[in-house]
């Protein structure tokens, strides 16, 4: 069930108002049917009323030997007038209803019939009535407002057959039969069509005023990736609604105070390698002064281990801060680029044959990166090979070796700064452990990732997977 729903926040907010769209429409319709039935049936009820009352004058005021011809000339199919000396035998209805109580004392009233001359009434029931729809009609006329005070004209409106006997002053009855004709169709063509306008208005509207809503939060998730791979990146427009100025403000804010966060490690790490080159160029020359040349030699090759900590620790901070502007380039030039450069002094590298793949980077960076993994390829692998593939979704720049790969339970950790599987620190053996942890970190400040697995044939695949359309295209 849950597959059928929308996922966005679009999408489920405007079913919940369709939902309650339909929901209020179909109540609406039915008690706008009901009503008008009851009320349709109330003015027939009324009119009946009506009529009964003024025949039954016109009978009673004229001569004796004219009723017959009266009577007859008064009934028809739908409203039968009939005159007998003796009490008519009514049929069975349900004299004890509202609507044959209020039609009984409206005849006494209009009529003036006096004790012992009661009107007898029978209604057989169609439905009872749901609603005093009928009752809004009432004050139309003098005679609707003594009508109102037999009940009203939803006391009238429930019934379908109605058969009346009223006594004449010489001892005849004159007696009535008549029913209330159909409502019609519950819906008119001219009532669906005005609905359905109307939903499709209420619907519409509604959709602009959701999308108006939810339009800021895709800003907003936009702007959370941007940030993710541009730290640098322009900060949100605070407009909308209150919540979303709140919440545009507060995202504003953490990305102030990251980029702070970052300037001050930077600024840090500056400040701790300035330091330390000073006692280390002290260090330097005192330790060329020693005339054991063995142990000269070590002290400087340990100071210049340390030294090349230093500056790659520096660059590696620097390189997570960058200032480079992202622009459209093309990665199939800019690795090739890389692999001629490092062919042409002497290296082992080779590249795939590839189409040109445009893509919005730092290119300065992305060159760093490759070429990172690139000396890695060669220092552990002895050859290095680079390919692009490029799918759907994905832009993957792979560098393959032919070296022993990596231990399965050391892929993840050798992302990690400063880790190495060889566990030397001497710079020829393995490094000082940041060229794979700045790899890492220039590929997700592009929105990618770095990936590394051991091939099946031998060797290590390292691959750098960029998204097909970069975040960086929209700064």
């Amino acid at each position: 069930m849950n597959r059928l729903l929308p996922s966005s926040l679009f999408g489920q907010t405007l079913l919940v108002l369709v939902a309650g769209l339909i929901v209020s429409h179909l109540a609406g319709s039915w008690i706008y049917t009901s009503d008008r039935e009851q009320a349709v049936r109330a003015v027939g009820g009324f009119a009946a009323a009506q009529r009964i009352t003024n025949l039954t004058r016109l009978v009673r005021e004229a001569p004796r030997e004219w009723r017959e011809r009266i009577v007859a000339a008064l009934s028809d199919e739908t409203f039968r007038v009939s005159l007998s000396p003796r009490p008519p035998a009514l049929a069975p209805g349900d004299d004890d209803l509202p609507m044959a109580q209020a039609i009984a004392q409206f005849l006494a009233a209009e009529l003036s019939l006096g004790p012992g001359q009661e009107a007898r009434v029978s209604a057989s029931l169609a439905d009872r009535p749901l609603f005093g729809g009928g009752r809004r009609m009432m004050g139309h006329g003098p005679m609707m407002h003594r009508f109102g005070e037999y009940g009203g004209l939803g006391g009238f409106g429930g019934f379908r057959d109605l058969q009346v006997a009223v006594p004449l002053a010489d001892g005849q009855w004159l007696s009535f039969t008549t029913g209330l004709p159909h409502s019609g169709p519950s819906f008119s063509r001219q009532f669906l069509v005005s609905m359905g306008l109307m939903a499709l208005i209420i619907l519409a509207v509604s959709a602009w005023a959701v999308r108006r809503v939810t339009a800021p939060l895709a800003s907003l998730s936009a702007a959370a990736e941007r940030l993710g791979s541009d730290l640098n990146a322009p900060p949100m427009p605070e407009a909308g609604t209150i919540e979303m100025r709140q919440a545009s403000q507060a995202f504003n804010r953490m990305q102030a105070r990251l980029r702070g966060l970052i300037a001050n490690r930077t600024h840090l790490l500056v400040a701790i390698s300035h330091d330390l080159r000073t006692p280390l160029t002290l260090l330097r020359l005192r330790a060329e002064n020693i005339d054991n040349a063995a142990e000269r030699d070590r002290m400087l090759n340990s100071i210049a281990e340390m030294d090349a900590m230093i500056a790659e620790a520096l660059r590696f901070a620097r390189d997570e801060a960058t200032g480079e502007a992202g622009r459209p380039t093309d990665l199939a030039a800019l690795v090739q680029s890389v692999v001629d450069d490092m062919a042409d002094a002497g290296l082992p590298v080779t590249m795939d044959p590839a189409a040109p793949v445009v893509f919005g980077c730092r290119p300065d960076a992305l060159k760093r990166a490759v070429r990172n993994l690139l000396d890695n390829a060669i220092k552990y692998g002895k050859t290095a090979r680079a390919s692009i593939d490029v799918d759907a979704k994905t832009i993957a720049i792979s560098i393959d070796d032919d070296g022993p790969g990596i231990p399965a339970q050391d892929l993840a950790r050798v992302l990690e700064p400063f880790y190495r599987v060889e566990g030397s620190r001497s710079r020829e053996t393995g490094g000082i452990g940041l060229g794979l942890a700045i790899t890492r970190s220039i590929a997700q400040s592009h929105g990618g990732e770095l990936r590394l697995s051991n091939r099946p044939e031998g060797g290590l695949r390292a691959t750098i997977a960029l998204p097909r359309y970069s975040p960086l295209h929209a700064n």
